[in-house]
């Protein structure tokens, strides 16, 4: 895969989902504290989404890393394709929720709002990244690599017919 592109990706998808684990929580709190009702779904959602967006992060780059032997490039791609489904989804139903409200206004609408801005930010990276994958696995042919690398094999010994 090109490191050169997907490492800085990484850490956009991490800081904005700790951006987006922030503003959520801002947003939850605010709703069960100042007001009768719970938290809406669609913001419980996002908080799911960021906590998954930040394990996915962590274990697409530390498992090949320290240990290539459980590496899997078909379960790599699956969760990021996971991602890329519940960033759409979150951010889709976060904006549909904000446009039914009858006023929004105050910082704890802004941090709504801004929530659902770095929620299509964080599916924009997300697919990226499934992208770049995807093209790396079929490019590769669909072959995982052997545990030794891409060593040469020894070269074999010539006898004497």
């Amino acid at each position: 895969m090109k490191f050169g592109l997907v490492l800085p990706l990484r850490i956009v998808q991490a800081v904005f989902s700790l951006v987006v684990l922030g503003l959520s929580a801002y947003v939850a709190n605010w709703y069960n504290v100042d007001t009768l009702t719970s938290s809406p779904s669609q913001i419980n959602f996002l908080i799911f989404s960021s906590l998954w967006s930040l394990i996915s992060v962590a274990c697409l780059e530390l498992v090949p890393r320290f240990f290539p032997r459980f590496s899997n490039p078909y379960a790599a791609i699956g969760i990021e394709f996971s991602n890329v489904l519940f960033w759409f989804s979150g951010f889709v139903a976060l904006g549909v929720f904000l446009s039914k409200l009858l006023f929004c206004r105050g910082t704890v609408c802004g941090a709504a709002q801004a929530d659902t801005a770095f929620s299509a930010f964080l599916f924009v990276s997300w697919g990226a990244t499934v992208g770049l994958m995807a093209k790396d696995l079929f490019k590769s042919g669909f072959r995982r690599p052997s545990p030794a690398g891409l060593a040469v094999p020894p070269p074999m010994k010539e006898t004497m017919a």
